[in-house]
Order: C-alpha cells, then sequence, then structure tokens
C-alpha cells in the first residue's frame, strides 16, 4: 500500500464531513456567523498549540500579518460564512459540490493575477466552460433563481469563488516566503479570528449553548477540519506530491454526498449527481499537464502553497 493513501483518505473525509458538520451546527440554530467564528476559534487553539509544541515562534513582520489579514477575509471569514448561511437554505450534499469549483475559480483569478502562470489553452478553458455548465445544473437554474434554495446555492458558489481569489493572492504574496507552513496556517487562522470576533457580536447577537450534538460538530470541525487538517495537507504534498493532494478535491463530494444522505436524510437529487460529475470532469480538465516532480521543500516551509487545481481548506 502507498504510504500516503491513509492521508489522502483522512483529509478528504475530514473536508469531505465539514459540510455535514457545517449543517448539525446551523440546524440548531448558530448563526452562521458565529459558526464561522467557532470553527476559527478552534481551528486557531490547535495550530497555536502545534506551533509551540514545535518550538516556532510567529514571526512579527508587518507584512506577514497584513497580507494573512487579506488572505484570511478571502479564505476564511467570507467563505466560512457564506457556507454555513447557504447551509440554511441547501443541503450540505449541494454546499459540497459546489465547493468542488474552487479549483475553477482559482485558475481563474491565476491567470489574471499571477504573472508566471501560463494562458489557459483549449483544454483547460473547455474545462471551466464545462464547470459553468456544471454549476447551472447543480442550481437547477430552470427552476427560476428566485427562491431560497437558489440564493443559498449562490453563497456557496460565492464562498467557493473566495477560496479561488485567496490561493491566488496566497501564491502571490505569501508562497516565497521562509516561514513554516504552521506558521503562516496559525497566523492566517488568528487573523481570521480577529476579523470574525469583530462582526459576530453585533451582527448576530450574543453566543448561546447549542447543545452537546452542535458543540460536538463544531468542536471537529474546528480544531480538525480547521487544524489538524493543514498538516495532514502538508504532509501529503510532501510524499506524494501536488498532484496526488490536488485530487482530493474529486474525493470531498463524494464523502459530502455520502455522510449528508446516510447521516442527515439528506435528498440527493439527479442535477446535484449530474452536475457533481460535470463540475469533477471540468476540474481534471484545467488540471494543468504532470511534469517533472519539483523537490520536495525543506520541512515546514512555505513552497507547499496551493497552485491552480489544488483544493486546500
Amino acid at each position: 500500500m502507498r504510504r500516503w493513501l491513509p492521508g489522502f483518505v483522512a483529509l478528504s473525509a475530514i473536508w469531505g464531513a465539514s459540510f455535514a458538520l457545517i449543517m448539525v451546527a446551523v440546524e440548531t440554530g448558530v448563526p452562521p456567523l458565529w459558526v464561522a467564528l467557532w470553527r476559527c476559534v478552534l481551528g486557531a487553539v490547535t495550530l497555536w498549540t502545534i506551533l509551540v509544541l514545535r518550538g516556532e515562534r510567529a514571526s512579527r513582520d508587518r507584512a506577514l500579518w497584513g497580507h494573512s489579514a487579506v488572505v484570511a477575509v478571502l479564505l476564511n471569514t467570507v467563505p466560512f460564512t457564506l457556507f454555513s448561511f447557504g447551509e440554511t437554505r441547501v443541503s450540505s450534499v449541494l454546499a459540497g459540490v459546489m465547493n468542488a469549483t474552487t479549483p475553477l475559480f482559482t485558475l481563474l483569478f491565476a491567470v489574471l493575477t499571477v504573472p508566471e502562470e501560463r494562458r489557459p489553452g483549449a483544454r483547460r478553458l473547455s474545462g471551466l466552460a464545462l464547470g459553468f455548465a456544471g454549476v447551472l445544473t447543480v442550481l437547477g437554474v430552470w427552476r427560476g433563481i428566485g427562491s431560497g434554495e437558489a440564493a443559498g446555492g449562490l453563497a456557496c458558489l460565492a464562498a467557493a469563488c473566495c477560496y479561488g481569489a485567496g490561493f491566488a493572492y496566497l501564491r502571490r504574496f505569501l508562497s516565497g516566503r521562509p516561514e513554516s507552513v504552521v506558521t503562516l496556517s496559525a497566523v492566517q487562522i488568528a487573523c481570521a479570528t480577529v476579523e470574525l470576533a469583530l462582526i459576530a457580536p453585533f451582527a448576530a447577537g450574543a453566543p448561546h449553548w447549542p447543545g452537546a450534538g452542535a458543540a460536538g460538530a463544531l468542536l471537529v470541525l474546528g480544531a480538525v477540519g480547521t487544524g489538524l487538517a493543514y498538516l495532514l495537507n502538508l504532509g501529503l504534498v510532501r510524499t506524494a506530491g501536488t498532484a496526488v493532494a490536488s485530487a482530493v478535491t474529486y474525493v470531498m463530494p463524494l464523502w459530502s454526498t455520502a455522510l449528508g444522505a446516510a447521516f442527515l436524510a439528506e435528498p440527493v437529487g439527479w442535477n446535484a449527481l449530474v452536475g457533481g460529475v460535470l463540475v469533477i470532469a471540468a476540474v481534471a480538465l484545467t488540471r494543468p499537464r504532470p511534469g517533472p516532480r519539483p523537490a520536495v521543500a525543506a520541512a515546514g516551509t512555505a513552497a507547499a502553497a496551493p497552485r491552480p487545481g489544488q483544493t486546500v481548506r
């Protein structure tokens, strides 16, 4: 058995399960902003604990914190809130499929903002068009876009768009920095925590105890899905390369669909299945062709920054 396979399965399951965990929280009445905030608080505690145990110190470089604050808005503060809001109107199954469009948006923003990114050829442009068709199928546009379900789907799509913009910004301004990935992740999630803490109490009121089930879901979502998963992803990139790590994108919708249907009794409509297949096929088309595998970076460095086609949560 390939030694990277257990980490691959674990990472895809953790990120695929995040949509079901969000649903458990919002169904008990936890406001979307508070779902996002608790997710970041618990993720930050986990990452900073790991940072301390590794004997590392966070840099005080203002440029690092400034760029990390922007990345936090695009990769955490806004999309975490949008996905939570979206799941008050759509199933976790649909949210998971919408999340699979992230590599398409990553490619789009990378082409627009990253100078060294090659212009997409006909194959990758075809992939973008196919992905757009898949999104329209998942949304069920023939039913109109005025329904609450359509609004929730669009919120999830906007969250994936934020991820794409965030990864492009991350690659341009933070991927070449000398700090370890643990340090960069800890700083980023800390910034997101502060941003949400300044907004949530005023926009969503005071927090309340949601019950043991929802509290457990938030704990796993934050500590595991927004904390330990970062390290699993880094380990996967190092042991198997970015091509294998990016393939997590294909498996996450399978987990989100299976868990939503099995544990939350969510219906799986034909349009979600067909649209999901189209989106995954589109992601396959837009991935760069394999080239020589780059040398593995020194342990903990930021050289494993995501490229177009790679998904990181």
